[in-house]
């Protein structure tokens, strides 16, 4: 195992692109303290800012208050990032493979755009959240983020598959103009959820408020849940799917696309 331990706080956005798996699985102690990471548009080495432990190792602890630092994990395809702390924006954009955890909380643009892997957030998440870069027409394309707290503005914009699951109350916009996927709210989510949705499904636990453009259509308990809640659990996450419980209120669209996404709210038995 490689073990960076921030000594340095950056005054700025520090740039890390190069802390990845794929690039230290095969290099000395020497090479990945000379690695290059950029503060503003000066070039600087890793270990001026890390204590560097280790060597050739695809698996990457990373220890201390990383929330200024950018890029972790972009791109990667293989192995394990831990951070015990926070961590800065863009962690785990472009993702193809491996895992990241943080115990701490993240900021925006939580694996954007990535294609595969596995992402657990132990605090809170900034917006975008696995969402389509500005200009580009697709987000997350498969994989699994997993928030164990809060998370912010547009969720899951444009993902096309894969899984988001988040703790805490999610703020406005979580699967805009989505086209597949599941976003699970475990709490719940603030305004404009599913805004302009082709397809895709967000399930929410707790009562949110729908876009008039959303249209009910059944209440039910969907046999795809039940597999889906059986695959979370193994994951630790616990959502209801017995009839005996309640069922799904399942709403249709956004008709104003027009789209074919739905929304599922579960409704409790009165006990």
């Amino acid at each position: 195992m490689i073990t960076l331990t921030l000594r340095e706080q950056p005054v700025v956005p520090l740039e890390a692109e190069v802390v990845t798996p794929d690039v230290t699985a095969s290099l000395a102690n020497d090479a990945i303290r000379a690695l290059p990471v950029y503060l503003g548009k000066k070039q600087c080495r890793v270990d001026d800012f890390f204590t560097v432990e280790g060597q050739a190792s695809d698996e990457i602890e990373i220890r201390g208050d990383a929330k200024q630092v950018k890029w972790i994990g972009r791109g990667m395809t293989r192995g394990k990032i831990k951070i015990d702390g926070n961590a800065g924006m863009h962690l785990g954009a472009y993702m193809k493979g491996g895992s990241i955890e943080v115990s701490g909380n993240v900021s925006d643009w939580l694996g954007g755009e990535m294609t595969d892997g596995f992402i657990r957030v132990g605090g809170n998440a900034g917006g975008q959240v696995g969402a389509a870069y500005r200009g580009s027409r697709s987000g997350m394309r498969n994989g699994t983020i997993i928030i164990g707290g809060t998370a912010g503005l547009e969720i899951g914009m444009r993902m096309r598959r894969g899984t988001i699951v988040v703790g805490g109350l999610v703020r406005d916009f979580a699967g805009l103009e989505m086209k597949g996927g599941t976003i699970v709210l475990l709490s719940g989510a603030e305004l404009r959820t599913g805004a302009w949705m082709n397809r895709g499904t967000i399930v929410s636990l707790a009562p949110i408020p729908l876009l008039p453009s959303f249209l009910y259509a059944a209440t039910y308990n969907p046999t795809f849940l039940r597999m889906y809640a059986k695959h979370l659990g193994t994951l630790g996450i616990t959502i209801p799917y017995d009839a005996k419980d309640g069922g799904y209120r399942r709403y249709i669209g956004d008709s104003s696309v027009p789209g074919r996404g739905e929304i599922l709210v579960w409704n409790p038995h009165a006990s």
